[in-house]
């Protein structure tokens, strides 16, 4: 006679269900911090540890564990999967310090795997509540991929202003998509195909949000190693197009053979080779590349293989590409000097890091705080007087509502001026008006027509974000009304 399957109560079915929304939706999200509301009391963003969820869900695990429904045997349909995700967030948050402490060993450690010694003991709690062994390394892979993309998230991009948090939910999209659990039944080991395109102004931040996402790929564990199959460290390639002439681009993108031209002496791997499958590989001043370049680059994302230099074999690129430039999209492609082919195999994600002058707009609080972390870097320690003394020389010599042209890094270096000479007067060479701010001023004014009005914001929009179709979304207009806007805009700013 088959044995009977237990069924959870109503009340622990909500309550599982409220816990799986939480796990599978984006922490950085409107969405999320409503559930989590439903579920326990608000907690530090940075923490991320729905640390009041947990007794709450233990509680409700024991009283399971008493009726001796331990494993997820002991459960089918809709319940078996609800009490599955309940142990996995059980389990994950029993042993997020760990992940945090094994995350900071790796970076001391470089390209060596950081050894794992607390797998066995999560192994141990993964078995017992009837996971397969296949079912626990993928599982405890999944853990540290999740751990590590918020850490570099959180800890690499701070600010409460919106278009900050906007960033990190779209950088978290970017590794897991919208939903975790699609990601963890259909592309956690497929995400090769989806490249990013970082868009943003200089000094922004766009190298540092690649390397959040490079940084979070899926690596695989080994159970019998008790380590990872590579580190984090290793697994994010990075090149800049610009510092390199365009006869060698080619050689150190695809490598080249001994011989293959005069120089090459011997045989060298390019960056799509030394690249791991794991990995991701960082192309950023993908503005500045030529056309050639761009179609050899388009020919590796279509086929994933590529030929180096002087060779006829084909290597196959199994990483992921993310590409950033701080040009403007739009004025490249109407210019010819960017290939709508090359673009749209590019752009299965577009994420733009946003100006420091917007970010200082929507929370001027941020300035105080991107200085404090100045501080601490330069000199290792907080320091409440040096941050006070360097804002206090920042509101005498700048001019109200200051555009920061160079960004972040500019403020970076504004604040080392001030610890050396106690001054800094701004950019002189930043003369170019700013087209956010021309057209601030120009609605501030009451200068625009209502078709100017809409054909500069819906332009300023597709510089800034590089597609019509999130620009519609912003906007609620249609696509092809917005298409016309922004070509309108750039005919308009030809003449």
């Amino acid at each position: 006679m088959a044995k009977t399957r237990a069924r959870l109560a109503p009340d622990d079915r909500h309550f599982l269900s409220l816990v799986a929304k939480a796990i599978f939706t984006n922490p950085f999200s409107d969405e999320y911090a409503e559930i989590y509301s439903l579920v326990g009391p608000e907690q530090d963003v940075e923490a991320h540890r729905l640390g009041s969820i947990v007794p709450l869900l233990d509680e409700r695990l024991q009283v399971l564990e008493r009726r001796g429904q331990s494993t997820i045997q002991a459960f089918t349909g809709k319940d078996r999967t609800l009490v599955e995700h309940a142990f996995l967030f059980q389990i994950y948050h029993a042993c997020v310090d760990d992940f945090d402490e094994l995350i900071q060993a790796q970076l001391r450690l470089g390209e060596t795997p950081a050894p794992v010694p607390f797998s066995d003991g999560v192994f141990l709690q993964l078995r017992a509540r009837g996971f397969t062994e296949e079912d626990c390394a993928r599982y405890f892979a999944l853990f540290y991929q999740l751990r590590r993309a918020y850490y570099f998230i959180v800890r690499s991009l701070v600010g409460d202003s919106p278009c900050m948090k906007d960033l990190r939910l779209s950088l978290w999209n970017g590794v897991f998509t919208h939903d975790v659990r699609t990601y963890e039944r259909h592309l956690w080991n497929r995400m090769e195909d989806f490249s990013t395109l970082i868009l943003g102004e200089t000094g922004t931040g766009k190298g540092a949000s690649a390397a959040a996402i490079g940084r979070s790929g899926f690596i695989p564990f080994d159970p019998r190693k008790k380590r990872f199959a590579e580190s984090f460290t290793e697994s994010f390639v990075t090149i800049n197009l610009s510092q390199y002439p365009e006869s060698l681009i080619e050689s150190e993108l695809f490598g080249h053979r001994k011989g293959a031209f005069t120089g090459a002496v011997d045989d060298y791997e390019g960056l799509f080779e030394r690249c791991s499958p794991h990995g991701a590989l960082f192309l950023d001043e993908i503005g500045d590349v030529s056309v050639p370049i761009q179609i050899k680059l388009l020919q590796v994302l279509e086929s994933r293989t590529f030929t180096p230099v002087g060779s006829h074999a084909r290597k196959r690129f199994s990483g992921r590409v993310i590409a950033a430039t701080n040009r403007s999209i739009q004025d490249l492609r109407h210019g010819g000097h960017f290939r709508d082919d090359f673009f749209y195999r590019l752009c299965s994600d577009v994420i733009v890091v946003p100006p420091l002058r917007q970010r200082i707009e929507e929370d001027p609080s941020e300035l105080s705080r991107l200085v404090d972390l100045t501080v601490a870097r330069l000199t290792g320690q907080d320091s409440s007087e040096l941050t006070r003394s360097i804002l206090t020389a920042l509101g005498r010599d700048l001019p109200a509502g200051y555009g920061w042209p160079g960004n972040v890094r500019e403020l970076e270096q504004a604040s080392r001026r001030i610890l050396l000479t106690r001054h800094y007067a701004g950019d002189r060479m930043a003369v170019a008006p700013d087209p956010d701010e021309a057209f601030t001023q120009a609605v501030g004014e009451g200068s625009l027509k209502a078709r100017d009005l809409l054909d500069r914001y819906c332009g300023l929009l597709y510089r800034r974000l590089g597609t019509y179709e999130e620009v519609a979304r912003r906007t609620g207009l249609d696509r092809r009304t917005v298409k016309k806007h922004v070509e309108d805009y750039a005919a308009a700013q030809k003449t």
